[in-house]
Order: structure tokens, then sequence, then C-alpha cells
């Protein structure tokens, strides 16, 4: 029991932990981050510990009751890498590296309450969070689901992002699959909104600090739509924000992860090499996931869905620059009016169809024409080749276009968020 949390304090009745204390002081929690224990202190540690401990000094020094309490995050492939590597378990090797920490943090001179450590790695701890994970259950924020995963087929176990290195496994070195897994999620999107509106009070925020966040959260609002199949029966459902160049949709693209990608290959004629193309881009994505110049491919499915504005039949491409982690994992692509389908649909030889006038345009064009279009046209201006929605301000048009498909049952208007749960 040398782990056991040793809480002074009570369980609140809705659940949550409360510090029982009768001084008057001001107080102060340091909150710290739990270390792996899987070889010895280095550098780092004493950047982020002594750092904290000038912290917690400092604060009580001016009065404060201070709560600094250290625990071990000792569950994961680190423990376990190093346990393979020596050949003992990883018990007996997390353990004795907790001692080797302890003392050394001990010399460094940091002021921990080690009367409130804690292991990850210890039932004392972990109940704790299986408890959690039950509570969230019962109240509808926790759902299996099937998503992709990182994938190693030596190792077979899931990946973390982190663990990925360069394409492949950072215990092994064997190359990460792309796989469909039924797995665990938290509704964080259900707490979105309030998170977005609690940024305004954190006044004491840098101002950078507050702007990564609402980044991070991403709130869209846009409209989502459904392109029905040209004679069969399936439907794309695509989130936009720009619902406006809806007349000049010209084809529409899946995440290489959609769940309908595998339906519509079944009858495909070269139907194993474009699923191996399939898996090559859902790799690609796990070596190269934040490299902006990650070149744009793609593949025509042979699949043909409508465009509700204009009723003709735009075909249905799979392409690696479409994300699954973001809206519906489809994108209704309008290279007039979007730089990466632009370049996309250029590559390609897909067609072009300005809806937007460039108010700025010289008056011999009106900017209506896709020949001799450089760059996607982004900016404002008025509807054109968009049937009953010429003339039309872009946005006027949006809220326009968007009752107009909710009136028909093909859309309605929907709030995204960047962060997924």
């Amino acid at each position: 029991r040398e782990f056991e949390p040793k809480w002074t304090g009570r369980w609140a009745r809705d659940g949550l932990f409360r510090c029982d204390t009768d001084s008057a002081k001001p107080k102060y929690y340091c909150l710290n981050m739990f270390p792996y224990p899987s070889g010895d202190l280095h550098v780092g540690h004493g950047r982020n510990y002594i750092l904290g401990d000038v912290v917690v000094r400092r604060k009580i020094m001016e009065g404060y009751e201070v709560l600094a309490p250290m625990g071990w995050d000792a569950f994961g492939l680190p423990a376990e890498n190093a346990a393979i590597q020596r050949g003992i378990h990883p018990r007996q090797w997390t353990f004795d590296n907790i001692g080797k920490f302890k003392d050394q943090f001990r010399e460094w001179g940091i002021g921990l309450d080690w009367s409130r450590e804690i292991a990850a790695c210890h039932p004392g701890y972990y109940r704790w969070t299986q408890w959690l994970f039950l509570q969230l259950f019962r109240r509808g924020l926790a759902e299996k689901r099937s998503a992709p995963v990182n994938w190693c087929p030596s190792c077979v176990t899931v990946l973390a992002n982190e663990q990925v290195v360069d394409g492949a496994c950072e215990r092994c070195g064997t190359v990460v699959e792309q796989k469909q897994l039924s797995q665990w999620f938290f509704k964080t999107t259900h707490y979105a909104q309030a998170l977005l509106d609690d940024l305004d009070g954190l006044t004491e925020w840098p101002e950078r600090v507050r702007t990564m966040q609402r980044n991070w959260i991403g709130r869209s609002d846009g409209v989502t739509l459904r392109f029905r199949g040209d004679g069969e029966p399936f439907e794309v459902e695509c989130f936009t924000t720009r619902i406006d160049t809806l007349g000049g949709v010209t084809y529409v693209v899946l995440a290489p992860e959609h769940p309908l990608v595998e339906r519509l290959l079944a009858d495909h004629p070269g139907r194993m090499r474009i699923q191996a193309e399939v898996q090559q881009m859902r790799n690609q994505r796990t070596a190269r996931q934040a490299d902006p110049d990650l070149e744009k491919v793609g593949f025509d499915t042979g699949h043909r869905v409508l465009n509700p504005v204009t009723g003709e039949p735009v075909p249905v491409w799979v392409a690696n620059y479409v994300l699954m982690e973001y809206g519906t994992g489809a994108v209704m692509a309008v290279p007039a009016h979007d730089e990466r389908d632009f370049a996309f649909a250029r590559k390609y030889g897909l067609s072009i169809r300005v809806v937007i006038r460039n108010a700025e345009a010289a008056p011999d064009t009106a900017g209506e024409s896709a020949e001799g279009l450089r760059e996607a046209y982004v900016g404002p201006g008025t509807l054109v080749h968009s049937g009953q929605f010429d003339g039309l301000a872009n946005d006027a048009a949006m809220r326009a276009m968007g009752e107009w498909l909710k009136g028909r049952g093909e859309g309605d208007f929907t709030v995204a968020y960047r962060r997924r749960g």
C-alpha cells in the first residue's frame, strides 16, 4: 500500500474532490506533470520541476497554503519497452525507478508533498479512473464507435501519435498502419461552447494563449447537406461553411478513412490496386500528418452524386487532403473558390465553375469565367451560375440556400467543432 492515495479530504455528494481545511490562509494548488519512471532524471525534468519548486516556495513565503503533490505516469509503452530490453518484470523496473527518482528529487531539494504520492499503475489510483469512466458512461458522455487508429502489426498494439516516429513504431521500427477499431470516446464537444464562452473570463491569460485555445476548439458555423447518389442508393454527407458556393461544386471528395470508401470500391474494376492506394494514403497520413507540403493525391471512385442546385452529376473522389477528423470526412469541392480544391482540380483536370462574381473584376469578364483563372477567388461577391440564387450577395445567399436545403429535407444549419469527441 506504499502508493495508496492519502487524500486529506472527502468525496462530496456530487462526486468531486474537495479539500477539507479549517485554515484561513489563501489556497494555492501547484499541479505537477507526472514523469514516466523509465530511467533517470535529466535536464528536462530539472527545467520543469525546479521552476515549479520556485513557484511553490514563493507562494509559501507570501502566506499561501500550498498543495504540491507528486505522482508517476507508470502505464504504457515506456515501462514495457524498458522491461523487455532488460528482461525483467515491468513492476520491478517501474518501482525501482520510482525510488531512484524520489532520491534524485530530494537531492535537488525539490519541495514536494510526498504524503500525497500516487502512481498510475497502482490499484489505489486506477480504481478512481475506472470510477470516473463509469460516471461519464452513466451520464451518456462516453460511447463506443469505430475509428481509425495507429496500429503496429509487429507489437500487435495501438500507438499514440507520439509513439509513431517517421511512420514507424518507436519500439520495433515496423511501419505503422491505419486500422479501423472499435474504441471508447468521451463527448468533449458536449462542452465545447461552454469552454469557448469561459475563455472570455480568463482575463489574466495572455491573449495569444486564449487565441490558441479558441483555434484548438475551432467552432465553425455552417450547413450539413446530403448529396444523393446518381441513380444509386447512397448519400454523401458534407459539412461546409461556404454553402453559398454550392452551385460551383464540381466533385465531392472523401477522406481515405471514410466508411463509404470500401462500399464504393466494391465493384471497381481496379479494386485491389486502388485499395492498396487507399491504405498507402492512410499510412502516409500517419507518417506526415503535420506536413503542410504533403502532395495532394487522389482517384475517382467511378460513382457520381447530384449537385442539389444544378441537378448535374458530379464525380466522387478519394483524396489524402481531406481529414476524417473534421466535419463529416467528406468535402463538397468548389475549385473556383477554395485553394486546396483549385490545386487538386488543376492537377487532375477536373471542372472549375465560378459562382461568386468578384466585384473588383474587369467589366468585360465580370469575374464569371474560369478560363485563365490563376487562383481560387475566396472573397465576397454576387452569385452567378447558381440558378434561382443568381444575383444574391454571397452572405445573404448563405442563409437563403441553407433554408432552401432545409425545406427540401436535404440539409440543415450546423455548428461543428475542430475538437472532436
